[in-house]
């Protein structure tokens, strides 16, 4: 483990990372859209990353940190925009089919409603992650301008 360290969210905390790790980190904040792992090794082979299980380790340590998420409906990643400290809560992520876009959120509602339906289904629950795809708020009113105008 070398001495790069990385801020997570919004309360700062700092976590030690691998090269390795702090690379694919910091690709995947460097990106405005949902990264594959061969995306990823794509970008940082200059950087000396020259194998997919390198990012694929890489990955698997950081989202065990939940540092980063795997989209499962698109085989992608992204960064985790928040902390998610020692409280487990489900990630929903907004996808947007038009512009690629995601937004990542968190809802204390939606928590209690999956863990109500997963105890009347007698499921222990220990992690959930909710896709929602749609449109976003400025592909919409891109739409709308350009039925108005």
């Amino acid at each position: 483990m070398t001495d790069i360290h990385a801020k997570t969210g919004s309360t700062g905390k700092t976590v030690s990372l691998t090269r390795n790790e702090d690379l694919v980190l910091t690709a995947l904040r460097g990106e405005s859209a949902p990264q594959t792992a061969y995306q990823l090794l794509d970008r940082l082979r200059a950087d000396g990353i020259k194998a997919p299980l390198q990012v694929y380790r890489a990955l698997r340590s950081l989202g065990d940190r939940r540092l980063v998420h795997r989209l499962e409906s698109l085989n992608a990643f992204v960064a985790c925009c928040h902390d998610h400290g020692e409280v487990r809560h489900s990630a929903v992520f907004a996808i947007c089919d038009r512009c690629g876009r995601v937004d990542e959120f968190a809802d204390t509602l939606v928590d209690e409603q999956l863990d109500a339906l997963a105890g009347r289904m007698r499921f222990r629950m220990e992690q959930a992650a909710v896709e929602i795809r749609g449109v976003c708020g400025d592909c919409a009113d891109e739409a709308g301008s350009a039925v108005e105008g």
